[in-house]
């Protein structure tokens, strides 16, 4: 996946250490779409933006699966997430994080394919 330059990434040992749990713990929050990990530069990583007071994003696990049920790959889904949605006004993960996650999930689910 290529990136925008100011995404801020967290690769999986920055996750261990910022959620205080271990790797395998990491990976399931992962498989358990909690987070949303791509490869970028060989190595799975997170954006910084999925995380909030050392835990995942609360809204994200609910949108990542309308957008997975949608049809979305996970390439796709971090791309949607992290880009300027016109309907929105900003990237959606910017929606989720001030609390417009309603909003966020109805234009997540009209994009299905």
């Amino acid at each position: 996946m290529t990136t925008a330059p100011d995404i801020r990434w967290l690769t999986i040992p920055d996750l261990v250490d910022i959620l205080g749990i271990g790797v395998s713990k990491v990976r399931r929050l992962i498989e358990d779409k909690q987070l949303l990990a791509v490869k970028v530069d060989g190595a799975w990583k997170v954006p910084e933006s999925f995380v909030r007071d050392n835990e995942p994003l609360g809204e994200l696990r609910g949108t990542l699966l309308v957008l997975h049920d949608s049809g979305f790959t996970d390439d796709e889904a971090m791309h949607w997430l992290l880009s300027d949605e016109e309907s929105l006004g900003t990237a959606p993960i910017e929606a989720l994080r001030s609390g417009r996650k309603a909003e966020v999930r109805r234009v997540a689910q009209a994009l299905g394919f």
